[in-house]
């Protein structure tokens, strides 16, 4: 089931969201895990790459962790790079994890109703089946420059 979410809800997330966790990213720059990890950092996001298969490795200015459990410091959002099927054993990680976590944020075409219900019920927000780059862009502004209609009526171009 797609959930709706509103313009306003989505860029209060991304506004009060500082450290993002990407769990499932690639070191593969045409991955799209990589450009949308990449593109969070360039707007600002501190993010945390989370990957056994790289770990140990830079990316994005931040050494890559195997797991969340590894994470060290806080984090705001959880963004989720994995097949839904993954989806409730890193929920619990995540929520046991961070006890201050905001966001649990599943990529397009993630959706696991049963651990979202579950990080709800903790007072965690969540988005599936989303991109917080396509949203980022859709709503501060950027699609409109590459000729978009994003629905959105702003004064600056």
């Amino acid at each position: 089931m797609d959930e709706i979410y509103t313009d306003q809800h989505l860029r209060d997330v991304l506004k009060n969201t500082r450290v993002v966790a990407v769990v499932g990213v690639s070191a593969n720059p045409v991955r799209p895990s990589y450009f949308v990890a990449r593109y969070l950092k360039l707007k600002g996001f501190r993010v945390i790459p989370v990957n056994p298969m790289i770990a140990g490795e830079t990316l994005f200015g931040a050494t890559a962790v195997a797991t969340l459990a590894e994470v060290t410091a806080p984090v705001d959002m959880v963004d989720i790079f994995r097949r839904s099927e993954a989806v409730p054993e890193i929920v619990d990680e995540a929520l046991a994890t961070f006890p201050d976590l905001k966001t649990i944020w599943m990529q397009i075409g993630v959706q696991h109703e049963e651990a979202a219900a579950k990080a709800r019920a903790r007072g965690v927000t969540v988005i599936q089946n989303r991109c917080p780059k396509i949203e980022y862009q859709r709503l501060f502004g950027e699609l409109r420059m590459g000729g978009f209609n994003t629905g959105i009526i702003s004064s600056k171009l």
